[in-house]
């Protein structure tokens, strides 16, 4: 599988996830991001032995986008200390059922994840181990049955921005886990990463990766001009 390079130097790697692919390794026992990339790198570079690549964060098996890895220890060290700090800019595009009430709105809300069923329920109020889950939106542009909008986290919980575009009656297209309508030439759920924004771990200097979905529904509902708009709203 070819898995586009957004960026690489000795200390980190920053990738584009195709949809449909897990981060880490998982009971399906599905070829995997850090397996698949560890397996490029030692081809690439000729490395002999064991290749170190660290998971600095996670998209959803279904997300496809942005995303970054750490090539050192002490790069994984650092860079997920940037996510602890929340120094760590994480953006989105979606497409919706249906048009928000507000145009633009900050969702604060409480998340707690079943693990068994692997899904989350949102409160809004707090509640027994549930953790607090905030992100901002934005309508970039509505059909009337569908919307697309940006988003940009505060927070980095379990399928957070399915669960809270569901909570306010907006489920993301083809995210029939959390009340979207069945729609048979979505494969995915309509959610990507645009951008992820990172201190490098030794220059310090901040770096930004884009990326855009590619021409298949529901993005193609959408000109790539609006797609750009949504996409570099919130960076």
């Amino acid at each position: 599988m070819a898995i586009p390079v957004l960026y690489e130097d000795n200390h980190l790697l920053a990738v584009v996830k195709p949809p449909g692919v897990p981060s880490q390794e998982d009971e399906s026992g599905d070829p995997d991001m850090l397996t698949l990339l560890k397996a490029d790198l030692k081809q690439r570079h000729n490395k002999p032995g064991n290749v170190f690549l660290g998971l600095v964060h996670r998209l959803d098996r279904p997300v496809g986008g942005a995303m970054i890895f750490a090539k050192t220890s002490k790069a994984a060290s650092r860079l997920s200390e940037s996510v602890r700090g929340r120094s760590f800019g994480k953006t989105y595009i979606c497409v919706v059922e249906g048009v928000p009430a507000r145009q633009e709105a900050t969702l604060e809300h409480y998340i707690r994840k079943d693990q068994k069923r692997n899904v989350v329920t949102v409160y809004d109020r707090p509640a027994p181990e549930a953790k607090d889950a905030r992100l901002t939106y934005r309508v970039a542009v509505s059909s009337g049955s569908h919307s697309l909008i940006a988003v940009r986290l505060h927070t980095g919980r379990p399928h957070q921005i399915r669960a809270q575009m569901a909570h306010i009656g907006c489920p993301l297209a083809g995210d029939l886990k959390y009340g979207a309508a069945k729609r048979p030439n979505l494969i995915d759920i309509a959610l990507w990463s645009t951008s992820v924004t990172v201190p490098h771990p030794t220059t310090k200097e901040e770096m930004t990766f884009r990326s855009l979905p590619n021409d298949t529904e529901p993005w193609s509902w959408w000109s790539i001009d609006q797609l750009r708009f949504a996409a570099e709203y919130f960076v």
